[in-house]
């Protein structure tokens, strides 16, 4: 068993849950986050403005499974991302699990 994290900006929130289905991947839990970078450029940048929030809208998707799902879930990313016109891939990491209960 492995425990798999993705992350994706709100724009691709339906695409995540269609690459989970797709990948059959039944369990997962998913939470919002807030997704920043600290490039000099975007610090330039930024707004006066206090009130004008530095970053985006993410989601975070964990599930718990085994290698065969996680290997068509990245097949399915891969393609995924391959296929969009943005610098905000869909990111997904991969962690062993040494002991559980």
């Amino acid at each position: 068993m492995k425990l798999i994290i993705v992350t994706a900006v709100e724009q691709f929130l339906k695409d995540v849950l269609n690459i989970f289905k797709k990948a059959n991947i039944e369990n997962f839990s998913s939470f919002e986050i807030d997704g920043y970078k600290n490039k000099p450029e975007l610090l330039k940048a930024s707004n006066w403005f206090s009130g004008e929030k530095g970053s985006n809208e993410s989601s975070l998707f964990f599930s718990f499974t085994d290698e065969e799902h996680i290997d068509a879930l990245f097949q399915i990313i891969e393609d995924f991302n391959n296929n969009i016109e943005t610098n905000n891939l869909i990111r997904a990491i991969v962690l062993p699990i040494e002991r559980f209960i």
